[in-house]
């Protein structure tokens, strides 16, 4: 609507009717605004509402079905539009099904949508790119492959947008309510209201058994190694890196000189997520990340009553009732940028931390950008990395490296492969028009992996069986 409409200033509250007219009469409308009895008629309380509802006109398949809020039943509604089959949106749809039902679990209750629905407008078409937007009685969901083509890997954007209707739409950061269209709308929770969302989006797949646990440990394991060696840590907290949204694109830095000192709170938040699930179960009897979830609900979620960041910090306080660790989690893990020892945590659950690429050569971890036979680096190096060292920088095109020249990205891969940490090679490259020779020694791969234990060939326990089961769901792989 924002790209349709104009924000009309000192109007915020001013109801308003829209009567849509379908280019053929096939279409039908998909939105969360209030219907009426007109099928291409319907209404907003008011401007903000009526901005924050995405709509769509097209031959769209609707699958719907009802969940029960206490004896109350919430319809929820996907209008996915795509070129597949029916069959394959019934597919959709019940994995939808399993996957709501195991958010609703999380916090014990289903929000008080209005007009009794909550709709995913879901696009699924190749003239659109990927993305997901969530909002308060609705989700944007879009990706441009087909649901045979991704084979409904579609079902994590669901996830992590329907997290939304409780975290971020209910759940709501102080900064943000009310939103104001004129301006940015910045938050330091960003790492609770979107990292904790990614944390859960996965998760919530994982126990309706929709995905494997091995599924789920390599998404995580990706989210932990990027924050574990993002260079960003050094130059912000959680909270510092939710304060940068205006700044970024898409949760991606787009300062071209130095995008080492932004780490998206997405992952940031998702890592912070994993670290205190496990240690409130290692920790506190009984006590889970879920259950610090269905505090915030019941305290600030169904009352609707924003949050501050010390409200998310009391909240930990009450639910372990234990001030002392809730002062330093924050202290340590929010307020600051130090994170606890992985390993041990995941060991609890029979999951193994252990290298990615062991004895494997590290450059950096620095993208190329390749055209015909120009390789050049197309991110600034990480600080301390040898390509850093070295001293190449943004820009720079990479002539050779040893005695192998560098005309394609396979090229560069085929050298680094063929390295080992220590070794040292002479790299030339043009940088400002200038070729420039230096000495690179390759590092250690830094990257690392979560397996489970017996996969990596260890021995599990029952008591680790068991834990892993009460954390992500039954069944093993």
């Amino acid at each position: 609507m924002p790209a349709t409409l104009m924000w009309a200033q000192g109007q915020d509250d001013r109801p308003a009717t829209l009567t849509f007219h379908p280019f053929d009469p096939s279409w039908t409308v998909a939105s969360q605004l209030q219907p009426t009895a007109d099928a291409n008629t319907f209404a907003a309380p008011n401007l903000q509402y009526l901005m924050d509802s995405p709509t769509e006109l097209s031959d769209h398949m609707v699958r719907e079905w009802q969940v029960d809020d206490a004896g109350v039943a919430r319809t929820l509604r996907i209008a996915v539009h795509h070129p597949g089959t029916a069959a394959e949106a019934d597919a959709f749809a019940e994995m939808a099904k399993k996957v709501v039902a195991q958010h609703v679990a999380v916090f014990g209750d289903v929000p008080n949508y209005d007009f009794g629905t909550y709709t995913f407008v879901a696009d699924y078409m190749p003239q659109v790119s990927g993305d997901g937007m969530e909002h308060r009685n609705s989700t944007s969901i879009t990706d441009s492959r087909s649901f045979k083509d991704a084979d409904f890997d579609q079902i994590g954007t669901l996830s992590h947008e329907f997290f939304h209707s409780w975290n971020v739409e209910r759940i709501r950061p102080n900064e943000l309510e009310p939103f104001d269209f004129t301006r940015a709308n910045p938050t330091p929770s960003l790492w609770f209201a979107e990292g904790f969302t990614s944390y859960y989006g996965p998760l919530a797949i994982r126990r309706a058994g929709v995905s494997t646990v091995d599924t789920f440990l390599e998404e995580m394991g990706a989210q932990l190694d990027f924050i574990l060696n993002s260079p960003a840590r050094q130059y912000g907290s959680p909270q510092d890196m939710s304060l940068r949204a205006p700044f970024t694109d898409a949760a991606t830095s787009i300062d071209p000189t130095n995008p080492n000192i932004f780490a998206s709170y997405y992952p940031y938040g998702a890592t912070i997520a994993l670290a205190l699930d496990l240690t409130l179960r290692e920790r506190f009897e009984g006590v889970t990340l879920d259950d610090y979830m269905k505090h915030m609900w019941r305290t600030r979620g169904v009352t609707e009553r924003p949050y501050t960041p010390e409200d998310l910090r009391r909240g930990l306080a009450e639910v372990t009732r234990d001030a002392r660790f809730a002062d330093a989690f924050f202290a340590a893990s929010v307020d600051g940028s130090a994170l606890p020892d992985f390993a041990p945590l995941l060991a609890r659950a029979g999951v193994t931390l252990r290298p990615r690429n062991p004895g494997g050569a590290w450059a950096g971890a620095s993208r190329l950008q390749v055209a015909g036979a120009v390789v050049k680096l197309a991110s600034a190096a990480v600080p301390g990395a040898p390509l850093y060292v070295a001293g190449l920088e943004r820009g720079d095109q990479i002539v050779s490296l040893g005695s192998a020249a560098i005309d394609s990205q396979a090229a560069w891969d085929a050298a680094i492969r063929n390295a080992r940490p220590g070794d040292e090679l002479e790299i030339r490259f043009i940088q400002r028009g200038i070729e420039r020779t230096a000495r690179l020694r390759f590092a250690n791969d830094p990257g690392i992996e979560l397996v489970r234990t017996e996969a990596a060939g260890g021995a599990v326990t029952p008591a680790q069986l068991a834990f892993r089961e009460a954390w992500l769901g039954a069944a093993t792989q």
